[in-house]
């Protein structure tokens, strides 16, 4: 079986988020810096089905796995390594 490579936009979309690039941002802006405790299904501004699919998801180690980093990455604060 062959791995389907998502676009950032489309995992927005699956989420029932706005996913143009504006939509994106904002989204990641108002939602960051996540708590470095907190997991990106954990987080609380997910709605019951949002939080479903990323969890199934997860557990399935589906395609979305990508795009779920890149989300966990821009929603967690950067380390700085000094």
């Amino acid at each position: 079986m062959e791995a389907t490579n998502h676009k950032f936009s489309e995992l927005f979309k699956q989420l029932g988020l706005p996913d143009d690039p504006v939509g994106i941002e904002q989204f990641i802006t108002s939602h960051s810096p996540l708590k470095d405790d907190v997991k990106l299904v954990e987080a609380s501004f997910w709605t019951p089905a949002q939080r479903k699919f990323l969890e199934d998801s997860i557990n399935e180690d589906s395609d979305w796995a990508v795009m779920f980093d890149q989300l966990n990455e821009a929603l967690h604060p950067r380390k700085n390594n000094r």
